[in-house]
């Protein structure tokens, strides 16, 4: 139910500021109790989508309020269709900002474990590709550990919603079952670069490995709306 609702916010159904249905005509509309439906408005209130206020109902939140990075506001946002391409472009400029920066600290700032964790993934994701769930989720686990080993839980609170921004942008590429092109050589390099030590090679390495996710996006017949990097 929360999904359902969630969905018709995310998807313009409900714009911001209206007023959703009263949990008595919602339950019978839904066919399912009160207290499944104010649970589910929980749900959204908690990922910043709606909020309630004793007689005066529940309203869809302002953009603003949105989590965006909620794992299950972005499954939500992808399952729902063809993401708008302004919202993809703004999740690759999250990725620019943060994820260079945090492969350099975890440069740094990794333990041996960190690393050992991190070869791991690397070698799922070559055994079993982009283009499978497998694989997926190996990449996934990468880029989630990368923030995890900076050792700044500031920036470990944003692992969680970075890592699904990853998997959802990875499907949304192979959504035809077939990535545009192999990404492993790219992790390959920001692996060594951390192992190594090396932070200023490992913001290279990452926010190039960024930029050429971005280009993939954008050679999908341009139809993801999203510009190339420049120079490439």
């Amino acid at each position: 139910m929360a999904q359902d609702i969630g969905t018709a916010i995310l998807t313009g159904r409900y714009e911001p500021n209206d007023l959703l249905p009263n949990e008595v005509t919602f339950s019978e509309q839904l066919q399912v109790s009160r207290t499944a439906y104010r649970e589910a408005v929980r749900i959204l209130a908690a990922k910043g989508l709606v909020h309630s206020r004793p007689k005066a109902g529940t309203r869809v939140s302002p953009r603003s309020s949105w989590h965006f990075l909620d794992p299950d506001v972005l499954r939500w946002i992808f399952e729902s269709g063809t993401p708008d391409p302004a919202f993809l472009r703004e999740l690759f400029e999250l990725r620019q900002i943060v994820e260079p920066a945090a492969a350099a600290l975890a440069a740094e700032r990794r333990t041996p474990q960190h690393v050992e964790d991190l070869r791991r993934a690397l070698d799922n994701m070559d055994k079993y590709g982009l283009a499978v769930e497998d694989g997926r989720n190996a990449d996934r686990l990468f880029h989630e550990l990368i923030l995890m080993a900076t050792g700044n839980e500031a920036l470990g609170t944003l692992a969680s919603g970075i890592a699904s921004a990853v998997r959802w942008t990875t499907m949304f590429k192979a959504k035809d079952g077939q990535m545009p092109r192999d990404p492993l050589p790219e992790h390959v390099a920001v692996f060594l670069a951390i192992e190594k030590g090396d932070p200023v090679e490992a913001r290279r390495t990452m926010a190039e490995l960024v930029g050429l996710a971005l280009n993939d996006i954008a050679a999908l017949g341009d139809e993801a709306g999203l510009p190339r990097r420049a120079g490439v």
